[in-house]
């Protein structure tokens, strides 16, 4: 297990910093221009620019241009739900909006597409060698949806894998992924199966009877489908990214990727015996036995998830408390929800909007601290060509915690000033003596830290900045 990095002695004399804006608080590194970065960018967002319009075309050539704007109508507005469901679900650590968009618009345009190149190249086959066409949704269609609905969220966690710090994300960029995979199946089936088929043959009226039963049906009943089988991947992708084995980064995604298309082959062969059968009870004990206990307790473990990265920051900032680097409060503020909303109004209260936007930011950053340090205590990003990025990533947020720390510490008129060193407080009273105090049972009043940078270990760059020892055998500053 690698060391904290040391605070330095802080100086119980020293004034607090000035407050400063929040836009100072941790400049981004200058950016350089990376032509293969570009590139990459570039032909991501033509691929999933093109397999949209591929598949708009396909889906208005098919169904018609009335059922289709009918179909896309009806088939976007549960999205805002389910996506603020996952944005609900990721608020310890909310991810960037841009890899949220990639996964959401990768569900919808590539993984569609592929789906129906394959399930209908498939559903012809199968058709020339006399087999059932059912045999597709149950065999064909399981594997092709839930492998293009992963491998965007997969292509991400191989070429951004600290986008993934934990298993919330990797649950959140699955989850958004098959959400608009559903999207776009539903406007198929709610468009084409639902007011197409029947305004043809009965007239509008009946058109539109249609789709409001299978809205029901698909969405108001078993909206969640899609999103339930492909979080089987997210929790693989998540196990990876905490895990420092090699090879359980390999097998944990492809041991959820398997068990997604068991309950998609599963419910879709359920829902082909109660047509083939005509028995519609068959659908339903699959839907009360089978799926709703699963989705309920998925629910209930992504909440339990959420909790836990509360507690799990609470306990990593308290090692970094007893460093210097957090106040026992600071910590204890960072463990649920309604402590970290409290913090906010208190932060508002004493420094202003200012101090409420640094409050949010040093909220989120305190914890990608802690899964970060989680992770390095897992053996992650140790590696050889790993380590000197994770420590720059380490110092990164250190750094931003601190920035961001000033624009509301010692600002409450209310508060005693008092610094924490790692082991006492020292406080100054109304007489202007500073005592040294032992820390409560119980921490209650957020405390600043003030930190004195500490010469650097030998051998690294940056002199004066009081940077982490080595975090592996065989490096410097390691024991």
């Amino acid at each position: 297990m690698s060391e904290l990095p040391p605070a330095g002695n802080p100086d119980p004399t020293q004034a607090y910093p000035s407050p400063g804006a929040v836009l100072a608080a941790a400049p981004p590194p200058p950016r350089r221009l990376d032509w293969r970065r570009g590139a990459l960018l570039g032909g991501v967002i033509a691929l999933i620019a093109l397999s949209g319009l591929a598949v708009l075309i396909w889906l208005g050539w098919n169904i018609g241009p009335v059922a289709l704007a009918i179909g896309i109508v009806a088939a976007v507005l549960p999205v805002p739900l389910l996506a603020f469901c996952f944005l609900w679900l990721d608020r310890y650590e909310p991810e960037p909006v841009k890899y949220l968009a990639f996964c959401f618009g990768w569900g919808a345009c590539v993984a569609t597409g592929a789906a129906i190149l394959v399930n209908t190249g498939a559903s012809r086959l199968f058709t020339r060698w006399g087999l059932p066409d059912a045999l597709v949704a149950v065999f064909i269609a399981p594997f092709i949806e839930e492998t293009m609905k992963a491998l965007g969220p997969i292509l991400l966690f191989a070429l951004r894998r600290r986008a993934f710090s934990g298993m919330i994300d990797a649950i959140v960029y699955c989850g958004l992924s098959a959400t608009g995979f559903a999207m776009v199946e539903n406007i198929l089936y709610l468009g084409g199966h639902g007011y197409a088929a029947n305004a043809d043959e009965n007239g509008p009226l009946a058109g539109a009877s249609a789709v409001v039963a299978i809205f029901i049906a698909r969405i108001l009943m078993s909206g969640f489908a899609h999103p339930l089988f492909t979080s089987m991947t997210g929790i693989g992708l998540g196990v990876a990214a905490r895990a420092g084995d090699r090879r359980v980064r390999w097998l944990a995604p492809l041991a959820g990727l398997i068990v997604a298309m068991m309950l998609h082959g599963t419910w879709n062969l359920m829902s082909t015996l109660a047509a083939q059968s005509q028995q519609g009870w068959v659908l339903l004990y699959g839907y009360f036995a089978v799926m709703m206990p699963i989705f309920f307790g998925m629910v209930g473990f992504a909440l339990w998830l959420r909790g836990s990265e509360g507690r799990l920051t609470e306990r990593i900032v308290g090692e970094y408390a007893r460093s210097g680097w957090f106040s026992p409060p600071e910590a204890a503020a960072l463990g649920t929800l309604g402590r970290r909303l409290a913090a906010r109004r208190w932060a508002k209260r004493v420094a202003g909007d200012a101090g409420a936007k640094a409050m949010r930011a040093y909220q989120f950053d305190a914890t990608r601290l802690a899964l970060l340090r989680d992770g390095m205590n897992r053996g992650v990003g140790l590696a050889p060509d790993e380590v000197a990025d994770t420590l720059a990533e380490e110092r990164r947020l250190l750094d931003a915690i601190d920035a961001y720390r000033k624009v509301f510490a010692g600002r409450d008129p209310y508060a005693p000033r008092a610094v924490w060193d790692g082991g006492r407080y020292h406080v100054t009273f109304p007489d202007g003596a500073v005592r040294a105090l032992d820390a409560p049972q119980q921490p209650v009043v957020p405390v600043p830290v003030v930190l004195v940078p500490a010469a650097p270990p030998p051998g690294h760059p940056a002199p004066g900045y009081p940077w982490p020892s080595h975090p592996g055998p065989g490096f410097p500053g390691y024991r």
